[in-house]
């Protein structure tokens, strides 16, 4: 918990917690947690885009991955990402106080970069190491104009390089993620942990309604083919198919008003849509129903629709065996373990293209993330090492 605080102090923004990807403050991020992966034992590199690797135990043979990320959302939160790997690196600790030895290596990752939010582009990091990274993305510019691939060389990376950083797939054992929930369930359920079941697919859309700009004092009501009010309708369509539907989520989360005036009537309006459920088919039953209702509800206003998909990710099922075995090591510490579909992306669900991937939830306090209000209880993150470092044990004896 020392640990996160010194960690959470390291920002590019006064007063508030915001570490992005390839800069200053993500480097002394790097430099700090390396110090304390070298204290664990480990040896330390970094590869060429920024990602800090720790390994322990035999130089070559079979890898077993932890971690997360150590980038932030802006205005962040202490524990989303550096919780995964700072409790990697205390479970590297463990063994090494205790000389347990393995039968295959560790390696700590502290991704350079998951959320996306210089480049809107996310994770960058874990997609170097499944080597998914796509090569267009160095084209990309911040918000100062600096392309992706000058932020890597300036961070010391080399971006001719990205395809050949990726690891050896062969030699994977698996993933595994510790993460804060994120959400309530574990608060409610009065439990410290929770096993991951698999990682919800997402779709992002936009939404495009087309009426006619007016003058507000002179275009009588009945005339009027106000696109903000189409918009407004579709918000609350959105809300209601989702409520019908146990475990989806929706969100219109952008709204951009055209010509934006006081005293103009809306003729354009976009919208975002977000869309999740850890059953593909059900998510889009959902977005077909969405998508009919928008145009309904144009075709009584006399607009037109635009409908354009922006990203569509498919649910990733978490491995059967890995989640087993995480579930035995949590029954250890829990009288009840139950399993649960996570609503956001983590870089297990990149990684899971490569290797079985797992992942433990940690209890946080009101399901908040993504806000400086992130907090979890001291004893729950002493059960999440201790269900880590059983999990590792479980996994070494069904190795050998």
């Amino acid at each position: 918990m020392r640990r996160i605080e010194a960690l959470g102090r390291i920002s590019e923004e006064r007063q508030r917690l915001t570490r992005t990807f390839c800069s200053p403050a993500m480097r002394r991020a790097n430099n700090l947690v390396a110090a304390w992966m070298r204290q664990a034992g480990m040896t330390v590199r970094e590869d060429e885009i920024g990602n800090l690797i720790g390994r322990y135990g035999r130089p070559r043979g079979k890898v077993l991955l932890l971690g997360s990320h150590l980038d932030t959302v802006r205005d962040a939160g202490r524990f989303d990402g550096a919780l995964g790997v700072i409790l990697a690196i205390s479970c590297v600790e463990q063994l090494r106080r205790s000389n347990t030895r393995l039968p295959f290596a560790l390696e700590v990752i502290g991704f350079a970069d998951e959320e996306g939010v210089r480049y809107q582009s996310p994770y960058l990091g874990s997609r170097v190491v499944a080597g998914t990274f796509a090569r267009a993305d160095l084209r990309r510019k911040d918000a100062n104009g600096v392309t992706m691939a000058e932020a890597i060389r300036r961070f010391g990376g080399r971006p001719a390089r990205l395809k050949q950083a990726g690891c050896d797939h062969t030699q994977l054992l698996g993933y595994i993620e510790a993460h804060i929930e994120q959400g309530p369930v574990l608060e409610q359920e009065d439990l410290a942990v929770g096993v991951v079941s698999a990682i919800a697919g997402q779709a992002r859309l936009r939404f495009r309604f087309i009426g006619q700009a007016g003058h507000a004092g002179t275009t009588p009501m009945r005339s009027r083919r106000d696109a903000l009010c189409a918009a407004a309708e579709f918000v609350l369509a959105v809300e209601g198919c989702a409520r019908r539907r146990a475990g989806l989520v929706a969100t219109v989360g952008q709204i951009q008003a055209e010509p934006n005036a006081s005293n103009v009537i809306p003729g354009t309006v976009t919208v975002t849509l977000d869309v999740r459920h850890q059953s593909d088919p059900v998510r889009r039953r959902a977005i077909a129903q969405i998508c009919n209702d928008a145009q309904r509800l144009c075709l009584a206003r006399k607009m037109n629709l635009v409908v354009e998909v922006i990203q569509a990710t498919a649910t990733v099922p978490c491995s059967r065996r890995l989640t087993a075995l995480l579930k035995r090591a949590a029954g250890k510490h829990q009288a009840r373990v139950i399993g649960l579909p996570s609503g956001a992306g983590h870089d297990a669900a990149v990684l899971a293209k490569i290797t079985p991937t797992a992942m433990l939830f940690v209890r946080c306090k009101g399901g908040i993330s993504h806000h400086p209000a992130e907090s979890v209880k001291v004893q729950d993150v002493r059960v999440a090492m201790a269900v880590m470092t059983d999990f590792l044990v479980l996994v070494a004896s069904e190795y050998e």
